[in-house]
């Protein structure tokens, strides 16, 4: 049955919370740019452009990444507290509080 492993949101955001600590790294806006070519299939992609936009108007800002154990990358600029999350092949959003907490830990855990 579906419910049989059924675990909780907080197991849930905890698991996540170690494994974004264990993987954030900074990405170089190359990276950056590369990853977009990867994740937007499609040119005219609000986020695409929104992530083009970040990136031409936040050059010398940090932009973080990471990725939970399900394989859900996280994307994360600081300086503009804005951030998405991907899981390759399945979708696609904004990075809401719970996810850019867990991003601003991680990276603060790294300094």
């Amino acid at each position: 049955m579906p419910f049989d492993k059924f675990v909780d949101i907080e197991t849930i955001n905890e698991e996540r919370s170690h494994a974004i600590r264990k993987s954030v790294r900074s990405i170089t806006l190359e990276e950056l740019r590369k990853l977009g070519d990867e994740i937007f299939h499609y040119p005219d992609d609000a986020w695409r452009q929104k992530l083009l936009q970040l990136t031409k108007e936040h050059p010398h800002d940090a932009f973080y990444h990471a990725v939970t154990n399900e394989g859900v990358v996280f994307l994360y600029c600081p300086a503009e507290d804005i951030g998405l999350w991907f899981l390759p092949g399945n979708g696609m959003g904004p990075l809401r509080e719970t996810g850019k907490r867990m991003m601003k830990e991680a990276i603060a855990d790294r300094h």
